[in-house]
Parts: C-alpha cells; sequence; structure tokens
C-alpha cells in the first residue's frame, strides 16, 4: 500500500469537495479547482475526509494511488492558503514591473520582455523580488519556471532570475596572465 496514498485528505472547515464522473471538484475561500483523477483510483468523500482506495495492485495503480492523494491535497491546500513562489533578479539593469496581467521585464536583451500572467495568478513586483501567487500548485510553479527560464542565473558573475534562496554555483573566470 502506498505510504502517501492511504493517509486521508482532512478536510477544513469552508472547504467543499465533490466527486463526480472521474473528476474532483474542490471549493474554498480562495477559489474552485478541479482535476480529472487516474481511473485505477477510486475517490470516498466520508464526513470531513477524503479516502483513496486503488482497484487492482498492479504498479501504473501503486503509482497513481499516491498522486491522486497529493493531488487532492494540492488542491485542498490551495483553495484555503494558497501558494507562493518568489523570484529574485540580480544584475545590473535588470528589473521588473508588474501592471494588470502583464509582467515586463527588462533582462539586459535589446527589448524589454513582455510575459501575460495567466487567469487565476496574481503577480506583485517589489525591489527585485517577484512575488507569484495563486490556489493552484502547478499553476504557480509552473509560471515561476517560465519566467525563470528567460534568463537563468549564469555560473560566472550569478546575474539572472533565480529562486528566493537558491545557490547558484559559481565557477572562476579565466586566470589572467602576469
Amino acid at each position: 500500500m502506498s505510504r502517501i496514498g492511504k493517509r486521508a485528505v482532512e478536510i477544513p472547515k469552508g472547504v467543499s469537495v465533490e466527486c463526480r464522473d472521474g473528476e474532483i471538484h474542490v471549493k474554498g475561500p480562495k477559489g474552485t479547482l478541479s482535476e480529472s483523477l487516474p481511473a485505477s483510483v477510486d475517490v470516498e468523500v466520508e464526513g470531513a475526509e477524503v479516502r483513496f482506495r486503488r482497484r487492482d495492485d498492479k504498479q501504473p495503480s501503486r503509482a497513481a494511488h499516491g498522486l491522486a492523494r497529493a493531488l487532492v491535497a494540492n488542491m485542498v491546500t490551495g483553495v484555503t492558503q494558497g501558494f507562493l513562489r518568489e523570484l529574485e533578479i540580480q544584475g545590473v539593469g535588470y528589473r521588473a514591473e508588474a501592471s494588470g496581467q502583464q509582467l515586463k521585464l527588462s533582462l539586459g536583451f535589446s527589448h524589454p520582455v513582455n510575459v501575460s500572467v495567466p487567469a487565476g495568478l496574481k503577480v506583485s513586483v517589489q525591489e527585485n523580488k517577484i512575488r507569484i501567487e495563486g490556489s493552484d500548485k502547478g499553476l504557480v510553479g509552473q509560471f515561476a519556471a517560465n519566467v525563470r527560464e528567460l534568463r537563468p542565473p549564469e555560473p560566472y558573475k550569478g546575474k539572472g532570475i533565480r529562486y528566493v534562496g537558491e545557490h547558484v554555483r559559481r565557477k572562476v573566470g579565466k586566470a589572467g596572465t602576469a
């Protein structure tokens, strides 16, 4: 039995969970999320808990068992607390500006880079930090990865966009001839 899949997901007050037609719908104070679950996993909503059972003991079913539980747990956390990713910009002249559903980045290219923010996400910029907030964990993480990919940190000076707290391994530059 999957150690993660056999644990029930607690449903806090103010959150409703419904399972119908192979999809699970979670509604809470920060929005509504829905996800299609693997067919090899049965979902039961009992009182203030969601339990997961797999139909057989084959390897794909065992893998989907823990996945289904993790997806639902992330959905419940997302509609109650939400998720946050912070990126920091390092480099002379590198800056960001958020306006509405657009993120405008100056990253040392010959032109500014405009990124449209997906629906359901809130992006704010303070000094050299970009805060990405939302209820969908996958969407928050993917958008943060897409923004970081525009100018990943380079190993010689460390310039670029990185996650807050990310350690960038630095390389030694050319040795000068004396």
